[in-house]
């Protein structure tokens, strides 16, 4: 091979090398999907507290990628998180549905997990899930073990 020819292979070598980079920070960032229909409807849920749940957050269902959260915005009425999502519209979840606030792991990104109802009647573009359960926060947990713990060590020392 000649000097010529190995440059090419180098340069296309560190040119796929970028591409690759370039896919796996956009995938990371969970800035573009390469996967559904690009077919989609709206729907809305509310809830008590989102915890650390973003905007193109994954909605999930059974596990499996369903959807993709829009936008987060507070109800300056009911001081509600109003989280909106887009759902693939090759799949139609009963309107009596469930959302509830998930954590990837112990200490990983949150999500929607979907939970199908047995209504007849299924979601439309529009709609708001009326059912759903807020986020679990650590910090509040640990606070209430702490709390606890501490009242019980009271309560021991006064007997």
């Amino acid at each position: 091979m000649n000097k010529k020819s190995i440059e090419i292979l180098v340069g296309l070598f560190v040119a796929l090398g970028a591409l690759a980079l370039l896919f796996l920070a956009l995938k990371a960032a969970n800035l573009t999907s390469f996967t559904g229909t690009g077919q989609t409807y709206t729907v809305q849920a509310r809830f008590d507290n989102i915890g650390g749940l973003k905007a193109r957050a994954p909605v999930r269902s059974a596990g499996v990628n369903v959807g993709r959260i829009t936008g987060i915005s507070l109800d300056r009425v009911t001081f509600q998180g109003v989280v909106s999502m887009e759902l693939n519209s090759d799949v139609a979840f009963p309107k009596d549905s469930s959302a509830k606030i998930l954590t990837s792991g112990l200490l990983g990104d949150q999500y929607i997990g979907l939970e199908p109802g047995g209504s007849e009647q299924n979601l439309a573009a529009g709609d708001v899930i009326t059912q759903t359960q807020s986020a679990v926060v650590l910090e509040n947990l640990i606070g209430q073990f702490l709390f606890n713990r501490a009242a019980d060590s009271g309560s021991a020392t006064e007997q």
